[in-house]
């Protein structure tokens, strides 16, 4: 977990007691801080700000720690064993600022060191020296078995701070929970720009829903990303967009158990062919765990299927009339299959990537197995190359001696963070960021440990719950590395060396703090604006937020732009696991769309290429 920048409002909790920094229930002229507890129906806990002042000559970042409400600042005591106060803030001060030293080994847990001297912050328990209902704070030298010197950063609440010509009402909801709703405001108007509004939803095609007449469908086995990142395969009764064709607009695919493979071609105007159209036949042996993925795999603009069959991988490409033949009865690569005679891969064990990761232009086959990375290379008559005889690298693996990485926990990447044209290994294991940079003979190197963050140690609990990604958030920039973490998005910038900036939390919104979570929203990076540079794109209770790529690795706060797709039964009603969600060109226009398979059938909303100002 990222240090939080001064946006953020925040409880500073003691590890020890769970009561927060605050001042005395009489405060005192002096301003002396204490931890207590907080009577119910009495004001809530301070809430302080975390201000980055300046880099130290060693590049250390220090803080001002400012109370949110009247501004007044964290300062050391004036004489030995006084306790800390709350002052005036006074420019280049030492006293008053700090640095936040993460607690190996304790996921969001911090040491508060003055910048002055040293010594930290920690708790008077002598003897008499508290008073009744609270415990002064005081300075003392470090102490790495006191859990008293140890402080959690908790957000005050779940806060969205909206673009300031916007008008937010806060709703309150039986449960306990808060969310927001734009109100109407006469110093709004549309004009053409940058952050795109969409249209409202309009049901094009009555198939592919859940409901039994839209055709009964369920997904049985892993669905696409979102976004389309590569790695992602889709298993019986997935529904998706891709460009079948070769290029926009975007049809809809689906997988059907007898028929496999069925496509519903787009009309260019946002809506698709009524008819179901057979894009595959059934297979000579289907098999419920096979998974597919369409992909342009060697590089002609014409995609091709991939199976991940019990045999291994089988591959068949694009006929004129756009349809599939079936795959041969031998498969193209007798290995990465889910049969023991094609290597044992399983889905909740072992990822399976399809990627160009020597520069040739065409889609190579990579995966991690117990024992480490496996790589299968295509040639230039399309041919994948047999397996060696040992793993490409002995890392990033299921098993223990490969690092213990688990599908769950552990997101790997693949990626050319130094830009050479040749992607190199990332994974986020629980201490936080690994590399293995590939040379120019195509050797993965002994993976390096770069950043102490993205990990379950730092309070990224799961893949699913805090979904990463490695992309470039500037036009010209590196690979970063971009995540939805607890308190919001937090971007580490890539150096271009295959090392990374300390991370920074650069938007206090779609993270847990803010109420998103896996089982009911999702959250992706994907440019909507044409500009080249992704934005957030989120799927919330009320429906669809876009966050701006401001070019400079952060991003503008959140708006609400259709009100659609979303989880609360006003917004549809839409679940994850059962109503896939994507954004797609379905026009040709070069402007992604949303298109979801709700019950009734396919949804769309028009991208509009609008926003919001003042007049």
């Amino acid at each position: 977990m990222p240090v939080p920048t001064q946006e953020l409002k925040l409880e500073i909790v003691n590890a020890t007691t769970g009561t927060a920094l605050g001042p005395e229930a009489v405060p005192g002229p002096d301003g002396t801080l204490v931890v207590r507890e907080i009577p119910e129906g009495t004001p809530a806990p301070q809430q302080w700000q975390i201000v980055p002042v300046q880099a130290t000559p060693e590049d250390e970042q220090v803080y001002v720690i400012r109370d949110a409400a009247d501004g007044k600042v964290l300062d050391q005591p004036a004489a030995a064993g006084g306790g800390v106060r709350q002052q005036g803030a006074v420019d280049g001060k030492k006293s008053q600022q700090w640095r936040l030293v993460p607690v190996a080994g304790e996921a969001c847990l911090y040491v508060i060191e003055s910048a002055a001297d040293d010594t930290v912050l920690d708790l008077d328990t002598d003897p008499g020296a508290s008073a009744e209902d609270a415990t002064p704070v005081v300075m003392r030298a470090y102490d790495e078995d006191a859990e008293s010197q140890r402080w959690r950063l908790v957000p005050a609440e779940p806060e969205r701070v909206s673009d300031p010509v916007l008008r937010w009402a806060r709703l309150g909801h039986w449960n306990g929970r808060q969310s927001w709703r734009l109100a109407p405001s006469a110093a709004l108007r549309p004009v053409p720009g940058a952050t795109p509004s969409f249209s409202n939803l309009l049901l094009v095609l009555e198939r592919f829903g859940t409901d039994q007449d839209a055709g009964g469908w369920k997904s049985e086995g892993v669905s696409p990303s979102p976004d389309g990142r590569p790695g992602w395969w889709a298993g019986i009764g997935a529904r998706f967009l891709t460009e079948a064709a070769g290029k926009a607009p975007a049809d809809i695919v689906a997988l059907k158990p007898a028929k496999r493979a069925v496509t519903a071609a787009a009309r260019g105007d946002g809506t698709f062919e009524d008819e179901e159209r057979v894009l595959h036949p059934p297979a000579s042996s289907p098999n419920p765990a096979d998974l597919w993925t369409l992909a342009d795999i060697k590089g002609d603009g014409k995609p091709g299927i991939v199976v991940l069959a019990a045999a291994g991988v089988r591959v068949c490409f694009q006929e004129e009339d756009g349809t599939f033949k079936a795959a041969a009865d031998e498969p193209a690569l007798q290995a990465f299959g889910h049969g023991d005679q094609a290597g044992g891969w399983r889905v909740d064990q072992h990822p399976r990537f399809l990627a160009d990761i020597t520069g040739s232009g065409r889609l190579d086959i990579v995966g991690c197995h117990n024992d480490g990375v496996w790589i299968s290379l295509q040639d230039e008559d399309g041919k994948f190359a047999l397996l060696a005889d040992e793993p490409a690298l002995r890392a990033f693996g299921h098993g223990e001696k490969a690092g213990g990485w688990r599908v769950g926990k552990h997101p790997r990447f693949l990626a050319d963070i130094t830009g050479s044209g040749r992607l190199d290994i990332v994974g986020c294991h629980n201490d936080g960021v690994w590399i293995s940079l590939q040379d120019e003979d195509g050797v993965f190197a002994e993976p390096l440990y770069v950043l102490d963050d993205f990990g379950t140690d730092r309070g990224w609990a799961s893949a699913e719950e805090h979904p990463r990604f490695l992309l470039k958030t500037t036009g010209d920039g590196a690979i970063d590395i971009i995540g939805f973490g607890p308190h919001g998005v937090v971007v580490a910038r890539g150096l271009g060396d295959g090392t990374f900036a300390p991370s920074k939390l650069v938007l206090n919104d779609f993270g847990t703090a803010q109420g998103w979570t896996a089982k009911k929203h999702l959250r992706l990076l994907t440019d909507v604006t044409g500009d080249g540079q992704p934005d957030i794109v989120g799927f919330g209770d009320e429906g669809v937020w876009v966050a701006h790529n401001l070019g400079d690795g952060t991003f503008e706060q959140a708006q609400l732009v259709c009100r659609g797709f979303g989880y609360n039964d006003d917004a549809g009603a839409w679940r994850v696991g059962h109503h896939p969600r994507f954004l797609a060109d379905i026009t040709g226009d070069g402007r992604l769309d949303i298109v979801g398979f709700g019950g009734p059938g396919v949804y769309v909303a028009r991208n509009l290429h609008r926003r919001f100002r003042t007049r």
